[in-house]
């Protein structure tokens, strides 16, 4: 079972050289990646007189998102894995891909980097006002749950699918960014109507921190987790199992 493989990791961890670059890679990665996808929400919210829910809207913000998030987890794959997303990290930990320790250090770096991020963006365009996720007229709390378990469940999936397993070398490791993007990309046409489509609590976090509205944001941290949990251990149980899982170095450890 995937779940014998949990690593709590060293103390010593949170002062590594390593796992503190890995950190900041993560918190750039998700600073870049909430500038522009939030941003560009609010930049089509101003050249449409905040029409932002109109289909085009919709479409702005998947395309937006699928190229911001292709290149975050880019420039980050080589340093910290290019999790950019602390339901992305809680699965890889529950595989046995990472130690609780930096998970705590890359959840931190997240969070701080989506802060940051929308922090910056109010400044840049004058104060606008910066959303915080919310539920569309009609849609119950527990139907957002759905949604988000369902649309985080397709990303963490497809992330071990083209990243985290030891098998997906060359051109399927190399195209994983693109994977990664593009699944956000589609999931927000199909969610995006309806509870916004977060997928990732960095992301509805920094808004939320910056609007001081907090209305029903358990379900964007409950609801991606529990997606998370399941994709990591289905794939980890069912596809990688423990004849082809490689334990996490040594190093990890101390």
């Amino acid at each position: 079972m995937p779940i014998s493989s949990i690593a709590v990791g060293h103390p010593a961890e949170f002062g590594s050289v390593d796992a503190l670059r890995a950190a900041l890679a993560e918190f750039i990665s998700v600073l870049i990646f909430v500038f522009a996808g939030s941003g560009s929400g609010v930049a089509f919210a101003e050249l449409t007189n905040n029409a932002s829910t109109t289909p085009a809207g919709l479409i702005a913000a998947a395309v937006a998102h699928a190229f911001a998030l292709f290149v975050a987890v880019a420039i980050a794959a080589n340093i910290s894995g290019g999790h950019v997303n602390p339901a992305v990290t809680f699965g890889a930990f529950l595989g046995g891909n990472i130690t609780l320790v930096r998970s705590i250090l890359y959840w931190i770096a997240q969070l701080l980097g989506s802060v940051v991020a929308c922090l910056l963006l109010k400044v840049a365009t004058n104060g606008m006002t910066i959303s915080a996720f919310s539920l569309s007229t009609g849609v119950g709390v527990w139907n957002a749950l759905v949604l988000e378990i369902v649309m985080t469940f397709g990303l963490v999936y497809t992330v071990y699918a083209t990243a985290i397993d030891k098998r997906s070398a060359g051109n399927i490791s190399i195209i994983a960014p693109i994977a990664i993007g593009f699944i956000v990309g589609a999931n927000i046409l199909v969610g995006g109507a309806f509870d916004g489509a977060s997928m990732n609590p960095a992301v509805s976090f920094g808004p939320a921190v910056v609007s001081w509205s907090w209305e029903n944001h358990w379900v964007y941290w409950l609801g991606p987790f529990l997606g998370a949990a399941i994709a990591a251990l289905i794939y980890d149980w069912i596809f990688i199992g423990p004849a082809t899982h490689e334990p996490l170095p040594t190093t990890d450890y101390s």
